[in-house]
C-alpha cells in the first residue's frame, strides 16, 4: 500500500466513489472506515491480508463468538478489496472459506388469505383520538403491502404527492439500493387508496411534503409513521389473531406479506399455464430487486414454490440431449 496514503483515506475515496453511483452503504460504509481505522493503526507497510481481516471481523462491537457474524462482517470487505487492487494489486479478497458461508435465507411465513382478512379487519378496530383514522391509517398500510408487494419501509416513507391515483401508480423514490421505481396497482387497490385518502384528509392539511401514510396521535397526527411503531402495532394484532407460525422465524412478520405476493404470483402464472421465466424479470423489477437472482430464490427457498421447481427441473432433464462432433 502506497506509504503517502492511509488506508482511511483509500476507504473515504471509495465510499465517495460509490456514493456518486446512486449507493448508500450506510453499514457496509461503517464497516469499511471501520476496517481502514484498524489497518492503519497496525502501521504495517505490507499489503493487506485475509488474516488482518479476520482480526479485525472477530473484533465486532458485540463481542460476538459466531462465525456467521465474522462471516457477515468480512463479506462487507469484499468490493473494497477489490477496489484497493488498483492501487497495490497484492491485495487479498476474502472468501467463504475463512468462518464458512453466511446462514441461508430463512423461509418465511406465507399468508393464508383468511390471515390477511383478519388482519386488515383487526387493523381497522384499532382506536384513535379521531374516530376511524388509526384504524384506516394500519389497515390501508396492511392492505397496500400485501397488494403491491412493497417494502413496508417504502409504504410508510410514501409522499401524497407519490401516490397518483388517476393513473393508478405510486412512484418509490430512492429506497433501498438507492433505486427508484414506478408501481402499478390493482383498480381495487386504488379504490381503497382513495377512500383512506378521503378520509385523512378530514383530518389533516395537505401539503407538498405531506407523507401518505400520517400519525394519528397527538404531536404525531397529520406525520409520518415510526416504522418501529409499525412494528409494534403489527405484533399485538399478530398476538390478537394467534397465528400459527409456519415460517423459520420467531413469527410471523409484516416483511412476509410481501414474500406472500410473490408466491401467490408465481403460482398464478403456473396456474394460467404461462412460463414462469417470462415473467421473473418482470416481477424482479416490480420488487425494486437488484438482481433477478434475488427473486429466483422464491422457487427454492420456499415450500409452496418448491413445487414449480420440481417441474421446472423435470422439463430440463427430458430435454433431448445434443451432441457436438
Amino acid at each position: 500500500m502506497n506509504a503517502y496514503i492511509t488506508l482511511q483515506t483509500h476507504a473515504e475515496n471509495y465510499l465517495g466513489e460509490r456514493r456518486r453511483l446512486g449507493f448508500g452503504l450506510r453499514s457496509s460504509g461503517y464497516s469499511v472506515m471501520s476496517f481502514a481505522r484498524y489497518a492503519d493503526s497496525l502501521n504495517s507497510q505490507e499489503p493487506l491480508t485475509v488474516e488482518i481481516m479476520a482480526d479485525w471481523a472477530r473484533q465486532d462491537q458485540g463481542k460476538s463468538d459466531k462465525p456467521s457474524t465474522w462471516a457477515r462482517r468480512l463479506k462487507k470487505l469484499r468490493p473494497f478489496c477489490c477496489y484497493l487492487q488498483q492501487f497495490e494489486p497484492r491485495t487479498e479478497v476474502p472468501d467463504d472459506s475463512i468462518f464458512g458461508r453466511i446462514g441461508q435465507r430463512l423461509a418465511p411465513h406465507i399468508y393464508s388469505e383468511q390471515e390477511i382478512i383478519d388482519l386488515l379487519a383487526a387493523a381497522r378496530n384499532l382506536g384513535s383520538f379521531i374516530p376511524g383514522l388509526r384504524g384506516a391509517t394500519y389497515e390501508t398500510l396492511f392492505g397496500l403491502i400485501a397488494s403491491s408487494g412493497l417494502r413496508v419501509s417504502e409504504a410508510v416513507h410514501l409522499l401524497d404527492t407519490d401516490v397518483d391515483l388517476k393513473s393508478g401508480m405510486l412512484t418509490i423514490r430512492q429506497t433501498k439500493f438507492a433505486k427508484s421505481r414506478h408501481v402499478p396497482l390493482h383498480p381495487s387497490t386504488v379504490e381503497a387508496l382513495k377512500h383512506y385518502r378521503s378520509q385523512r384528509n378530514l383530518s389533516i392539511e395537505v401539503v407538498n411534503d405531506t407523507p401518505f401514510f400520517v400519525g394519528t396521535r397527538g404531536r404525531h397526527l397529520g406525520h409520518s409513521l415510526d416504522l418501529r411503531q409499525v412494528h409494534r402495532v403489527f405484533i399485538n394484532l399478530r398476538d390478537q389473531l394467534g397465528w400459527l407460525n409456519r415460517g423459520a422465524h420467531n413469527g410471523p412478520r409484516i416483511h412476509d406479506l410481501r414474500h406472500t405476493f410473490v408466491v401467490r404470483r408465481v403460482l398464478l402464472w403456473q396456474s394460467q399455464g404461462l412460463d414462469v421465466d417470462q415473467h421473473m424479470l418482470a416481477l424482479s423489477t416490480y420488487l425494486g430487486h437488484t438482481n433477478v437472482t434475488n427473486t429466483y430464490w422464491y422457487l427454492t427457498g420456499i415450500p409452496q414454490l418448491m413445487a414449480v421447481a420440481a417441474e421446472k427441473f423435470e422439463s430440463f432433464t427430458q430435454m433431448p440431449e445434443v451432441y457436438h462432433d
